[in-house]
């Protein structure tokens, strides 16, 4: 496929999930697909983990903000945003809003996401969900970032 056509592929997975279609996982990722950052292996379990990020952020939403394409790989930057309603891995809503970058790179293959990585700024989404508390070194060091 064309670098052209694979970008649309990741353009359109971004769209629809924004839109909360999950059906479009059966058009647009393989049936054996991969994530690797969070371990997951086909189109069910991909299902469920998005279905798990709507339940405890129900206005989540990616952002493109750069995205190039090589080969069969397409990696994206993304602002990720959203509010923590609903439980999400364990932890009970906190009612904050968050705003993280991330980058994820997907392949694929037959016009379709066969393998994703991704690199998220962990320690900003935990920090504005307020579960991570600075030491006071912490806040000698970093002031703007724990004021």
């Amino acid at each position: 496929m064309s670098l052209e056509k694979n970008k649309a592929i990741v353009r359109r997975f971004t769209e629809e999930f924004n839109k909360r279609n999950l059906a479009m996982l059966d058009e647009l990722m393989a049936p054996d697909g991969v994530d690797h950052t969070h371990q997951l292996r086909g189109l069910e379990n991909a299902k469920q983990f998005f279905t798990m990020l709507i339940k405890g952020f129900p206005d989540f939403q990616f952002t493109i903000e750069d995205m190039i394409a090589e080969g069969d790989k397409v990696w994206v930057r993304f602002k990720e945003t959203g509010t923590h309603t609903g439980e999400y891995f364990g932890l009970a809503p906190t009612g904050k809003k968050i705003t993280v970058t991330a980058v994820h790179n997907f392949r694929i293959v037959n016009g379709k996401v066969a393998e994703s990585f991704s690199i998220s700024d962990d320690l900003a989404f935990y920090k504005q969900l307020g579960v991570i508390e600075p030491t006071e070194k912490a806040k000698k060091l970093f002031p703007k970032d724990f004021s």
